[in-house]
């Protein structure tokens, strides 16, 4: 199951606060309501941020705090207040480990909170609404990093970030969790959707328009719009959706896998007695829980599976019959995605010719030819030989590059570009790849000894205001603006300003340079026949 490149690299790299409770601070002032800036939603007034070209609500409960009896149940109707609740700092983030530089840890279970953000001055006709699901590999990550005023004061749409129950506390199917119904798990997704909801019954009051809403989201929560276009409960609850990074052709796990995972992680933290299991789980601490889990390819494989009423099927599995919401689409990839996977191989120091020992800052050092060979074959198995003919090395690039051209059309190409073709056969499916081959790193951490290029991850910082990644330049500002503009104008109309995707044509837009323009052969591009013979 791919949803990020966490497996093969985060375990070697190595409390949020909560949000005040809602104060009542009595009526609105006149200024307050001529500004903006105090709205009121089905719960309560809210009282957020104001600047020049957009305002922000931020730390909204959309749903109670899962908490005691709460912990793996379903979410439930948000709290109401009187007075006016200050909404002008983010919520706590769902509990997780130290993931990639943007996450931060927690082990807040108090933390369904969303993130809105309009533009400024109000508008006479309703405007599209986006709300966005974070990727993390349903591990970590959190809304509030993904500032949403470049897309509502770019593009004039109403921006929604949101946080999601992560980990075990979101995707545990444990048969002594189960309730009345027999089921368990797929929590995460349910907050989502509670989202989704809330979104419907509030989008109006801050001037948005809960007719036209997108779903978009990046790895993980391209995953999560993907199993939201086939889930029941999400039908009508979205119009249009964006998928970044990932798509709908990899599977879920299926019930059974997530049980015994479920039931792995239960024997871990030491609720063994079959009798007692239930009680046992609720009653550890969140930071054993997450610790637990740990980190993909060292701790617990968890995450959306196949549950018989949240998703009664695979999304893979609906996108090939046809059982998705049917909504326009607009999907796709970055040209590099998987050199963020061997920067993290850099980064673990676990290549050098001296591993660091536990007490040490590893250093990075580039993969050697012999050890980009012995990385396929640990991957590939007796096929690696045939991976290594396609991908033979060369001076023209550095092996650590070469690896990072293998896994991203393993990875991410093939699965994509098969499931942007099936969306093409039943719906308007716009496909790009994004190729800024001078995209901004990351600004913590070292950086990796090869070019980054259009990594996983690169194309957020066009989209969203974020503090984690370098500055763009004048040049990638115009590209930022002619991706603000398409994804606007596709949650505005369902088009993306170029022709849609043939289900025979292997030609998708080219996101690069100061606009962005052009088209590129993708299936050759990233050897999609290859691939596609090589999973048969």
């Amino acid at each position: 199951m791919t949803r990020f490149p966490y497996p093969r690299w985060v375990a070697a790299l190595g409390a949020v606060a909560l949000l005040a409770p809602a104060t009542a601070v009595g009526p609105a002032a006149a200024d307050d309501r001529r500004s903006g800036a105090v709205v009121r939603t089905d719960q309560g007034a809210l009282r957020g941020s104001v600047a020049a070209d957009h305002l922000s609500f931020q730390g909204i409960p959309y749903a109670r705090p899962p908490l005691g009896p709460l912990r793996w149940a379903p979410p439930q109707p948000g709290p109401t207040w009187t007075g006016v609740r200050d909404a002008t700092r983010p919520g706590a983030a769902c509990a997780q480990l130290q993931g990639l530089p943007m996450d931060s840890p927690s082990e807040s279970e108090d933390c369904l909170y969303l993130n809105v953000t309009t533009p400024r001055p109000a508008a006479r006709s309703p405007r599209p609404v986006m709300v966005w699901l974070h990727g993390g590999d349903f591990r970590f990550g959190s809304g509030d990093v993904y500032g949403g005023q470049r897309l509502a004061a770019g593009g004039d749409v109403i921006v929604v970030t949101l946080n999601y129950r992560l980990g075990a506390l979101g995707f545990l199917e444990h048969p002594a969790l189960a309730d009345a119904g027999g089921i368990t798990g797929n929590f995460g997704l349910q907050d989502q959707q509670a989202a989704l909801r809330w979104v419907r019954r509030n989008a109006a009051a801050f001037g948005g328009d809960p007719g036209n809403v997108t779903l978009f989201g990046q790895s993980a929560g391209a995953t999560s719009v993907c199993a939201q276009l086939a889930a029941p409960a999400a039908a009508g609850l979205f119009h249009r959706a964006i998928m970044q990074s990932n798509s709908c052709a990899n599977p879920v796990q299926t019930r059974a896998e997530a049980i015994g995972a479920a039931e792995e992680f239960a024997h871990r933290v030491g609720c063994t007695d079959p009798d007692v299991v239930a009680a046992c789980l609720r009653g550890q601490d969140p930071a054993l829980l997450i610790e637990t889990a740990g980190y993909p390819g060292a701790g617990v494989d968890l995450g959306p599976a196949v549950d018989g009423r949240t998703l009664p099927v695979d999304p893979a599995y609906a996108l090939t019959t046809g059982r998705l919401h049917r909504v326009p689409v607009l999907t796709g990839m970055n040209r590099d995605e998987s050199r963020l996977v061997v920067w993290g191989i850099e980064r673990s120091g676990l290549n050098c010719a001296e591993p660091p020992k536990p007490d040490q800052e590893p250093e990075s050092c580039p993969l050697t030819d012999e050890q980009y060979r012995d990385q396929v074959r640990a991957m590939f198995g007796d096929r690696a030989e045939k991976v290594l003919a396609r991908y033979p090395r060369d001076d023209a690039q550095p092996a650590s590059a070469t690896l990072g051209a293998v896994l991203t059309d393993h990875d991410y190409a093939e699965p994509v570009y098969s499931a942007a073709m099936a969306f093409a056969r039943r719906v308007p499916t716009f496909a790009y790849e994004f190729a800024d081959e001078e995209a901004p790193f990351f600004t913590t951490g070292p950086e990796p000894t090869f070019p980054a290029g259009a990594y996983h991850c690169a194309e957020l910082p066009y989209l969203f205001t974020v503090d984690y990644a370098e500055a763009l330049t004048p040049t990638q500002r115009r590209l930022s603006e002619a991706m603000v503009r398409t994804w606007t104008d596709f949650a505005r109309t369902g088009r993306a300003g170029w022709t849609r995707l043939g289900s025979r044509s292997s030609y998708v837009r080219v996101l690069a340079g100061g606009g962005g323009s052009g088209t590129t052969d993708f299936a050759t591009a990233h050897s999609y026949d290859f691939w596609r013979a090589f999973r048969d």
